[in-house]
């Protein structure tokens, strides 16, 4: 592990000269003292890793120095394999780069490694789209990755959905496409609306530096895109932007938003154990920690927030006896109804001969 480790830290250094300890101990997941004893042992090793202070200090290899680890080992060059998503690449239109790069980067392996690379992509495949969805790129998916690569500001027309009795209606917004992201099946563009406040539309972010909305936006909703009037430049990227991390806190918020609704119930020990597995994560995480104390019968009466009361009943019925709902009225005169359902369906033996009226023949 650690030889591995001293290897990235060495290649770190020569593409990127003038990393921080705390940089190099975040991209190697490590402590920085631990930074700075692979500093300490790649020297000793012969690698000539200097340290500058100041403001733009950090570790830097010598001048011209260039080290000869380039050379890919069988699980790394299986794992390169495995790294391009064959669907994902055809709906950007990259397949066929996909393709011309794979056959680059065999010519270039020792024929000893061709093979357990190429047999990588035999034994493992990914299937991105959730079961019984058919998956279709959209239409403009291909000029949409186009404008993001080319750092082009865009115009965007989004139909947005239905929502609180108000029917669909079509925007148009400029755009600084920064990425696509694809999830279980369905394409998203991420990008900043120049000037923008947050209003939710697109499920959006307040910006940072104060210079528009970050936006969310379903590609297969987007009907027509068009370069943005006086955009002749491309857009400056803010350097400090992290899709993968922007993504994360976004899915994490649009979640969060979905459960409008809160159910009051109470709960026996083993319903409680039960909870947070018939509810949605997003939900279960905002069951309380700990838990409030039990009442002298065992029970918990607790605050679940919930997308709605349809959903609320869905998932709680899992739960049977062990659960009560208090509140809100409504959702509890339901679970009422459907246990005085149940009562009635069993209350009877389905073996049992079916009893007749005697005023019938």
């Amino acid at each position: 592990m650690r030889a591995a480790r001293l290897i990235r830290m060495a290649l770190l250094l020569q593409s990127s000269p003038g990393l921080t300890a705390a940089a190099l101990a975040r991209e190697l997941e490590i402590s920085e003292r631990t930074v700075i004893r692979d500093v300490q042992a790649l020297q000793e090793a012969g690698v000539p890793v200097r340290s500058e202070r100041g403001r733009a200090g950090g570790y830097r290899l010598a001048p011209g120095h260039r080290t000869r680890l380039t050379t890919l080992g069988p699980t790394e060059a299986e794992t390169l394999y495995l790294s391009g998503l064959p669907t994902a690449l055809r709906d950007l239109g990259l397949s066929d780069a996909a393709d011309t790069a794979r056959l680059k980067l065999a010519a270039t392996l020792l024929p000893s490694l061709r093979t357990a690379a190429e047999s990588s992509a035999r034994r493992f495949h990914l299937d991105a789209p959730a079961w019984f969805r058919e998956p279709s790129a959209p239409e403009l998916l291909p000029e949409l990755a186009r404008a993001v690569w080319s750092d082009r500001v865009i115009e965007l027309t989004y139909v947005r959905p239905a929502r609180d009795g108000a029917p669909p209606r079509a925007v148009t917004r400029p755009l600084e496409p920064y990425g696509l992201v694809l999830k279980a099946g369905v394409w998203y563009v991420v990008g900043r609306v120049p000037g923008a406040r947050t209003d939710g539309e697109g499920a959006g972010f307040a910006d940072r530096a104060g210079g528009g909305a970050w936006r969310t936006y379903r590609v297969d909703r987007v009907t027509a895109l068009a370069a943005a009037p006086g955009a002749d430049a491309p857009f400056v990227r803010d350097p400090s932007f992290d899709l993968a991390a922007h993504w994360r806190e976004h899915s994490a918020a649009f979640a969060r938003t979905l459960l409008r609704t809160t159910v009051t119930l109470r709960v026996t020990e083993d319903g409680l154990r039960r909870l947070p597995a018939v509810l949605d994560p997003a939900a279960a995480g905002a069951l309380p920690d700990p838990a409030p104390p039990p009442d002298p019968a065992g029970w918990v009466t607790l605050d679940v927030p919930v997308e709605s009361q349809d959903v609320a009943f869905g998932q709680l019925t899992a739960l049977g006896a062990d659960a009560e709902i208090l509140a809100p009225a409504p959702l509890r005169a339901r679970f009422r109804a459907h246990a005085r359902s149940l009562a009635a369906r069993y209350a009877t033996d389905p073996a049992a001969p079916a009893r007749h009226d005697a005023t019938q023949p």
